[in-house]
């Protein structure tokens, strides 16, 4: 078996199409994620929001999206890559229209958890299409294209967000159906991709995945035949996986509850200190979702050259600095919270927030990468609905510190998990990851020499 001629010029054509439709989606997510922070006070000025109603608003697409992944991640390894590929975009369209054409809050609660479903599901069909398809040496830095496209969409939806408010009270409309014009275009150029053969030839369709080798490399491949293997989510957790499974878990986790924490609540923690002024505090969260985007891009260089381990460490540690520093000032200016916020957010997406779109579809095998990155799309969604249904609450009782306070601790369990368990994998091809799982040998740190994962 061999699928080594990925790794070679001729098919790098291909695997950018792949990424960049991948990528099309994790802009998407971004995209729809953010915009309902641009949105929000706009729609509590139209309907009156409550502060609950205002919870469930903004965590209605993140409860969806818990949804999704732990389901559709887990169809994506019975039923194929690219038959999920597809249809979950065909939900993007649909739903991001109807928020566009909500009569009430509720109706926009339930069209943004509808949507959110499709969200969900993106993260480990798309993930998991873009490593099965990718060479050992490019893998990393196409997998953390996909993340860092997610904070291209935060931004595009500040600068829609700005360029809608002159359109009035129904400036929030506009800025959910574009969401649903950029999915429509996306979906159509996904229908040409084909499966990928990694899955065919774990289903034991050894035909049809040599056929596909043939159209994308130009070259007949002879595979290995491979046997169909079916076994249930609870085999991440066997002996064999379940370092790697608490790892990736973990780490995931911790990212995505203080990122939504600072994220989804940036306009609202800046708008008290940017005197009033709608425009000042939206090019102020904007400013620091750029900055977030500029980490991702810097992670995305060192992913194949420094390596995944020193980039997620040195990612929450920067994290976990810049928190610290801002709950320890409890009179912030408008400067100080903007590029404290900024520091936060670029640490935190240069490793946390890519290489959760590698490690998931690293070191779990063919027959459950998409319900692994599933499952850990799932629990990180978890995160992200703590930390946004925190966050108003902590900030009601306590005050901002006391907020930035847990989610300095929250970070700060990243760092330990990622230094404890955080495997370097750079260069190793999926079969390779794969083996090391089957015969229980450890993933080592090329830079520390010293054991990571057990496999």
């Amino acid at each position: 078996m061999s699928f080594e001629d990925f790794d070679t010029l001729q098919v790098r054509r291909f695997q950018r199409k792949v990424t960049l439709l991948s990528a099309g989606g994790t802009f998407l997510d971004g995209y729809d994620l953010t915009i309902i922070a641009v949105a929000l006070p706009l729609l509590i000025k139209h309907w009156q929001l409550t502060s609950g109603m205002q919870s469930l608003l903004v965590s209605s697409a993140i409860i969806g999206s818990f949804i999704g992944a732990a389901w559709l991640g887990r169809l994506t390894d019975h039923f194929g890559r690219k038959a999920m590929y597809v249809v979950d975009l065909l939900a993007f369209v649909v739903f991001a229209a109807l928020t566009a054409f909500s009569q009430s809050a509720w109706q926009l609660i339930l069209f943004r958890f509808l949507l959110g479903i499709g969200i969900g599901a993106d993260y480990p069909i798309s993930a998991t299409l873009v490593a099965e398809f990718s060479s050992r040496q490019r893998r990393g830095q196409h997998s953390t294209f996909l993340g860092a496209m997610w904070f291209v969409g935060a931004v595009a939806a500040y600068i829609i967000g700005l360029a809608c408010l002159p359109l009035g009270t129904d400036a929030w409309r506009y800025m959910f159906g574009i969401g649903a014009v950029f999915a429509l275009v996306i979906f159509f150029f996904r229908m040409t991709l084909p499966e990928s053969p990694r899955w065919l030839q774990s289903k034991g369709r050894h035909e049809e995945a040599e056929a596909v080798m043939l159209k994308v490399t130009g070259k007949t491949v002879t595979l290995a035949s491979e046997r169909d293997t079916r076994v249930s989510l609870g085999y991440l957790f066997s002996r064999r996986l379940v370092r790697r499974t608490v790892f990736v878990l973990g780490f995931w986790f911790c990212y995505a509850t203080a990122y939504y924490g600072i994220s989804m609540y940036a306009p609202t923690i800046i708008s008290p200190v940017s005197h009033g002024s709608r425009a000042l505090t939206l090019a102020g969260s904007g400013s620091i979702a750029l900055l977030g985007l500029i980490g991702a891009l810097i992670g995305m260089n060192l992913v194949d050259r420094w390596g995944r381990r020193p980039l997620l460490i040195t990612s929450f540690a920067g994290l976990a600095a810049a928190l610290f520093i801002l709950a320890l000032n409890s009179t912030p200016t408008f400067t100080f919270l903007v590029v404290l916020f900024s520091c936060a957010v670029l640490f935190a997406n240069s490793g946390g927030g890519i290489l959760n779109f590698v490690y998931p579809t690293e070191l779990f095998p063919t027959h459950v990468r998409a319900g692994a990155s599933g499952l850990a799309t799932s629990v990180s969604r978890i995160g992200s609905i703590l930390g946004v249904l925190v966050f108003p609450n902590f900030v009601a009782w306590w005050g901002i510190s006391a907020a930035l306070w847990f989610f300095f601790v929250i970070a700060s369990l990243g760092l330990i998990i990622s230094v404890w368990l955080a495997p370097e994998t750079k260069h190793l091809s999926l079969e390779e990851l794969n083996t090391a799982e089957n015969s229980s040998t450890r993933l080592t740190s090329s830079r520390h020499n010293e054991p990571a994962v057990e496999g």
